[in-house]
């Protein structure tokens, strides 16, 4: 009961600092516009980078992985190495994005924010 009562409090601390809530907001996406993240796979045979807003914005496949794509195996061999080093970038970014807008938060003395919204819907 207290986490939710927390998480109330929590959202009316938002509504009275709205235009303090729109600078932050524009310093998360500021930041994660230039974030990047990259995931691997195959011991680097391929790489993804994404950027904080969940973009790809860079597949890089060792050249052995291109060389056998006439190959089914190869071929699946580096359709599955895309997804698990995609997934991999992904997750990274994820973790940056919640860590930003934490960091945002406590900046602008909002305390737990994401814990505190969590409370209420979990």
């Amino acid at each position: 009961m207290f986490d939710k009562l927390k998480a109330v409090s929590a959202i009316a601390g938002l509504m009275k600092n709205q235009d303090a809530l729109k600078e932050g907001t524009g310093r998360v996406k500021a930041k994660l516009a230039q974030a990047r993240c990259t995931g691997e796979a195959g011991s680097g045979a391929c790489k993804v980078t994404v950027s904080g807003e969940l973009k790809v914005t860079l597949v890089e496949l060792a050249p052995g992985l291109l060389n056998g794509g006439g190959d089914p195996k190869t071929r699946a061999l580096a359709q599955n190495l895309v997804m698990e080093a995609t997934n991999a970038a992904l997750t990274k970014a994820q973790a940056l994005i919640a860590e930003t807008i934490q960091a945002e938060a406590k900046q602008a003395g909002l305390g737990d924010l994401l814990g505190d919204v969590k409370g209420l819907v979990g």
